[in-house]
């Protein structure tokens, strides 16, 4: 199976066959009938693409029910830290982030479900990242935390001077003052 579990449950690295010859390569960046094999039925509505230079850290953003978002996440250009964090009240893993290098080389994608805080870093001169949504973006329910939160401690892997961050990223709560509407559930099929 294309499908690693990382430590915190239900956020998976789903690693595609990579086919290589003297022509280049070839794979399936996403494929429904692998995915619904694994369990994991989903309708994508939207693909995004960002272009960002070395530095960059965008996030860390959810949306809130009814428009909250599940993502596939991969670089098609450069290499990021992508991050993720569990926010659903309840979980083992609740408030704990993971981190995993994307890169047009490794060709990795991080599946982020819905419940999480989803952002990444810029480790390359530009990076270019693809990602798809299940639900249609949505303005008023985008939310976030400060990726600078302590009580995270991230390393995003830039030095805090090489920083480039939004104003609207550089204002947001901790994650401390956050009231998530996710809450987790084991039921699962």
């Amino acid at each position: 199976m294309p499908f690693i579990q990382t430590t915190i449950p239900d956020l998976l690295v789903f690693e595609p066959q990579v086919h290589q010859d003297a022509r280049g390569y070839f794979f399936e960046s996403y494929n429904e009938s692998v995915f619904q094999k694994a369990g994991i039925d989903i309708r994508w509505v939207q693909d995004n693409q960002s272009s960002s230079q070395y530095g960059v850290i965008r996030g860390l953003h959810f949306q809130a029910p009814p428009h909250a978002q599940t993502k596939l996440i991969r670089v098609l250009r450069g290499r990021i830290l992508d991050v993720a964090i569990d926010i659903r009240k309840g979980s083992p893993a609740y408030g704990r982030s993971f981190s995993i290098e994307l890169s047009a080389e490794n060709k990795k994608q991080l599946l982020v479900p819905k419940g999480f805080l989803h952002g990444f870093a810029v480790l390359s001169e530009q990076a270019e990242v693809l990602y798809k949504c299940d639900e249609l973006y949505n303005k008023p329910s985008e939310l976030g935390i400060s990726f600078a939160d302590p009580a995270l401690g991230i390393d995003w892997k830039i030095p805090s001077a090489q920083a480039i961050v939004s104003e609207k990223d550089k204002v947001l709560p901790v994650l401390s003052e956050l009231d998530s509407p996710f809450v987790y559930t084991t039921n699962r099929s």
